[in-house]
């Protein structure tokens, strides 16, 4: 949930029920993703801003247009952001969420995110794969690794319970020097 001012920051997820074959999640990690880039592109999208779309996920994700009159959240989020436990930089944009870029125009912010997002989705250095057990456990980090559930095993069902935690924080370019001692 990119999309949302707070994005979530951390979830927790156990699967209590498997199928017999498939069901795994793949993850990115988006500070090796920024790493792997060239330093002319690190130069490019360092302080530029994408808006992440509610509404884009939806379109995207069931095929289908929102109900009328119903919203999603818009917001604005440095497209490179710092891990504010780690200090790390990191890539911040999804195909799920990330409309465009605002400093570009639309033309080169369709050109920029499809790069960044075959980038993440090509590089396997950059990807594990949880095969899930019954009662398997995971955290992750929502901010600096990207998830996708594999559905490979239709017509079985997969189940879990899922936490997720929002610390009211947002992603940001830049971190003050008071925050980095903490």
């Amino acid at each position: 949930m990119s999309c949302d001012p707070s994005p979530i920051a951390y979830s927790l997820l156990r699967v209590t029920k498997t199928p017999p074959l498939g069901g795994d999640t793949a993850f990115a990690n988006m500070y090796l993703a920024y790493e792997f880039l060239s330093d002319p592109v690190k130069q490019l999208l360092d302080g530029l801003t994408a808006i992440h779309d509610g509404a884009l996920a939806w379109t995207a994700g069931y095929g289908a247009k929102p109900d009328p009159g119903k919203t999603y959240p818009q917001t604005e989020h440095p497209v490179v952001a710092i891990h504010p436990r780690t200090g790390r930089k990191f890539l911040y944009v999804n195909a799920s969420f990330t409309s465009h870029i605002v400093q570009l125009t639309r033309r080169e912010s369709d050109a920029i995110l499809q790069l960044l997002f075959r980038h993440v989705e090509s590089q396997l250095a950059l990807q594990t794969r949880v095969s899930w057990l019954p009662n398997s456990l995971l955290v992750w980090d929502n901010w600096a690794s990207q998830h996708h559930a594999i559905w490979d095993y239709y017509p079985e069902e997969r189940w879990g319970e899922r936490v997720s935690v929002v610390t009211g924080e947002a992603p940001r370019a830049r971190l003050d020097l008071s925050e980095a001692a903490e």
